[in-house]
Parts: structure tokens; C-alpha cells; sequence
């Protein structure tokens, strides 16, 4: 490990202390997002083009998952728009209400002709057990501004809320929003709506860089809080800086701490940024932002790009995931043990049996849901260049059963041994595999054969 990422978990250590002595998240906060947030997210697949009837049949098999912990069904954006496809603004045709909140296209979603908006998907989402998400940018429509519609609740009008010298960097659909009574008043307006449609989950874009925007998370965040309505709260996209890191924790429930992950191992041509990335990139991030994962704050690796892609994903053509098998089975151990979100971003009515394998493991699944602690484990044995470890702590905290998580990084197989003393535990240990369900007699060593971006995770005993 570099020194670089050992300097950055030392800093992500004392904001951790910082947390634990008082400036933790409120029991609310820790109650909505008690463990890491689990579910389903339109864009990996549909892009901006998600309708009623897709959404319907994703959460009719999101329900049959629901045994496994997968509970949010979230759309992502576009929901609003007359013309997803429109190459410009104004050929979108956004969708707004006389106070200038965002509302369903009815050609796409026929249920809100009743006037009750996205309230009858959330209902369903409901019915099912599940929990209802939705997707914005942060913001206050273009079109409303010029208009200068009331802002409901208040005396203000869109004029008075918006600050037209901010705008979006790459979504040109909103003017950013003052810190003022009125901005308060808009984002209060906008939360309160999701409240009557029965929203738990607000991933808001374009907020977490690109650039970040304080006053703008403190906003939403207090609008929540008005709304009366437990709600998780995600900060989108990445990377946010760990800089920000006290201030997002208490904040949000997520904040992305990468930029778009798609599928691919690593992506040679990307942004300055890091627009796309790589399964590859989230073994640094994850391990500088590793300190700050805990009940109501999970730093976001993004989503998981597995199963299909399609019909039309937010990058690229439509396509199975272009990840192999072995990285596919990584990517979902790393999110697992570094207890990250875990947010599928597959068509789910198109689900494989291989990636079905991998979101009905609760073996794997139970790291994610019930570690206290995780972390990558440094100073590892000079044969580990090519290989990250990590150890994850569960169950009794007199007496934790623990987990450690073997990664391949490199291009070709690997075999990798080491005694437990040298991963720092002590004494002899029988294992099981949580993958495979093999188990390894008690002894002081443990040897690991992986593929080229392979993975193994064991249960200690």
C-alpha cells in the first residue's frame, strides 16, 4: 500500500474520532441508513429512457431479491422529460407543475395523468415490501425560472431562488440555487412533493463534484428533515474530496467517492476526472474513505455495472457487461467487505444466472450487512505487489467473527501465501470460502490461487 494512501486513512482515522465524539449523524439518520443501503437503480440500464412498464417489471423481480436484503427501486433521471432522446434542452420538454417542481412525462408514466405524480409507483414499490427511490439534479428548473412561477408554501417566486451564473457542468436542465430563505423554500417545496409520493431515497446529482456544493447539500438535507419524511439521502457524483468529509457524513447518508464506475477493469481513456471508470480504481478510493463507513454515513463506490445493460444504458451501446465472471464476483466482494452501498444497476427482467448466483449469496451479503468494522490490511508480505487484502469484523464484539478478502489485481493468475501472523492475526484458523463453500482445515498459513482480477473471501473460525 502507497504511503500516500496510509497518510490518507490516517486523516479519514481522526475525522472518524472527530465523529465518535459527538459530531456523529443524528439516531434518524443512523436509523434510515442503519447498515449499507441495498436496491436497484434505473440508469446502468435505461439511461434516461426509464418508463411506467419498465419500472414496474424491474420491481416485480427486485421483489423475488427482497429475501436477500435488496430493497430500493430507484429511478434514475430522465423521469420528467417528454423526449429523452432530445439532443437539446428545449427538445426534452421538461415536465413541470405551476410551481415549477419537475413531474412525470405522462406518455412515459400514465399513472400520473390521476394527478398524484409518482405517488402510484410508490405505492407499488410498497405493496411489494420494497422502498421507493428518485433521482434529480440539484437545482431549480430553467423553465420555471423564466417563467418566474410561485414557489409553493411561500411568497417567493422562482426569480428569487435561482442563481443563474451556476449551472451544471455537464446536465444544462437547472439553475443552482441560493443560499437564501427562498432556495430554502424551493428545496423545501421539491422534498415535501417526494414526501406525498411515498419517496425513502433522494440521489441528488451533480452536488458532490462538478462542484461541490455545500450550501446546496445543507438545503436538501434540512428540506428533508421538513419534510417529516425518513428519507436516505445520496450525494452524487464523484469524487467527492475527503476534505469534505466531516461535512457529507453528517449531511447525507451516501456521498460517491469516484466518479462513474462502468464496466470495465480500467478505462485508458478517460477525464481528467476519472469519467469512466474502472472496477480498479475503487481499491484506493475505497481505502481512503474506509474510516467513515458506518450507521447513517457510507462513503459510495457507485454502482455495480453488472447482468445486462440494456436497452439503453447511460454510457455506451447496449450490452451484457463487458466485466468478466471473475470481475464481476471482485467487484461485489470489494463493495461487500468495504461495506459500500450496494446498488445493481442491471436489467433485472433480463437477470443471467451467473450475476443472480451473485446477488443471492447472504454469505457475502452478511459482510456488507452486519461488519462493524473493515479495513485493508497494509504491510503485506513483498510477494502481495499485485494483490490488496482485507479484514472485516462482525457478529459479538467480545468475540467477532472475522473475514478476510484476497484480490488478484494483476493481469495473470496468481498464488498467493502468507501465515496469518503475517496479515496481522495471530494463532491457526480453519476457513470457509464464502463463494464456493470450501473450507480449509485449521493451520498457521494460507495459501490462495486467483485468476487475473480474481477474488476469494473467507469466513475465520
Amino acid at each position: 500500500m502507497t504511503h500516500a494512501i496510509m497518510s490518507d486513512m490516517k486523516t479519514t482515522l481522526r475525522f472518524a474520532l472527530a465523529l465518535a465524539a459527538g459530531l456523529a449523524t443524528s439516531a434518524a439518520a443512523q436509523d434510515i441508513a442503519a447498515t449499507p443501503p441495498m436496491g436497484w437503480n434505473s440508469w446502468d440500464a435505461y439511461g434516461l429512457t426509464i418508463t411506467e412498464a419498465d419500472f414496474r417489471a424491474n420491481v416485480a423481480v427486485l421483489a423475488t431479491l427482497k429475501p436477500f436484503g435488496w430493497s430500493y427501486a430507484v429511478i434514475d433521471e430522465g423521469w420528467y422529460m417528454d423526449n429523452p432522446f432530445g439532443a437539446k434542452l428545449a427538445d426534452r420538454k421538461y415536465q413541470l407543475d405551476a410551481n415549477g417542481l419537475l413531474i412525470p412525462s405522462l406518455g412515459r408514466f400514465p399513472s400520473a395523468a390521476s394527478g398524484a405524480g409518482l405517488k402510484p409507483l410508490g405505492d407499488l414499490v410498497h405493496a411489494q415490501g420494497l422502498k421507493f427511490g428518485v433521482h434529480v439534479v440539484r437545482g431549480i428548473p430553467k423553465d420555471a425560472v423564466e417563467a418566474n412561477l410561485p414557489i409553493a408554501g411561500s411568497d417567493f417566486r422562482a426569480g428569487d431562488a435561482a442563481d443563474k451564473s451556476d449551472l451544471c457542468s455537464w446536465d444544462d436542465g437547472n439553475y443552482g440555487v441560493r443560499d437564501n430563505a427562498a432556495g430554502q423554500a424551493y428545496y423545501d417545496s421539491m422534498v415535501k412533493q417526494y414526501a406525498g409520493w411515498g419517496v425513502d431515497y433522494i440521489k441528488i446529482d451533480c452536488i458532490a463534484d462538478h462542484p461541490y456544493k455545500p450550501t446546496e447539500i445543507r438545503q436538501v438535507s434540512e428540506a428533508i428533515k421538513n419534510s417529516g419524511r425518513p428519507m436516505v439521502l445520496s450525494l452524487s457524483p464523484g469524487p467527492t474530496d475527503i476534505s469534505r468529509a466531516l461535512e457529507v457524513a453528517k449531511l447525507s447518508n451516501m456521498w460517491r467517492i469516484s466518479n462513474d464506475i462502468w464496466d470495465a477493469w480500467s478505462f485508458k481513456d478517460h477525464t481528467p476526472d476519472g469519467y469512466p471508470s474502472g472496477v480498479e480504481t475503487a481499491f484506493d478510493n475505497l481505502a481512503k474513505w474506509n474510516g467513515w463507513a458506518g450507521a447513517g454515513h457510507w462513503p459510495d463506490a457507485d454502482m455495480l455495472p453488472l447482468g445486462s445493460l440494456t436497452p439503453h444504458p447511460g454510457m455506451g451501446e447496449p450490452r451484457p457487461s463487458r466485466l468478466t465472471k471473475d470481475e464481476e464476483k471482485t467487484q461485489f466482494t470489494l463493495w461487500a467487505v468495504a461495506r459500500s452501498p450496494l446498488i445493481l444497476g442491471a436489467n433485472l427482467t433480463k437477470l443471467d444466472e451467473f450475476t443472480r448466483s451473485l446477488l443471492t449469496n447472504k454469505a457475502v451479503i452478511a459482510v456488507n450487512q452486519t461488519a462493524w468494522e473493515s479495513h485493508p490490511i497494509s504491510d503485506l508480505p513483498p510477494s502481495f505487489a499485485q494483490t490488496r487484502v482485507w479484514h472485516a469484523l462482525a457478529g459479538p464484539r467480545t468475540k467477532p467473527v472475522q473475514y478476510v478478502a484476497f484480490f488478484n489485481l494483476d493481469d495473470k493468475p496468481a498464488t498467493l501465501g502468507a501465515t496469518w501472523m503475517q496479515l496481522g492475526l495471530r494463532g491457526r484458523h480453519a476457513a470457509r470460502e464464502l463463494w464456493s463453500g470450501a473450507k480449509r482445515p485449521a493451520s498457521a498459513r494460507i495459501s490462495v490461487t486467483l485468476p487475473a482480477h480474481g477474488s476469494a473471501i473467507y469466513r475465520l473460525q
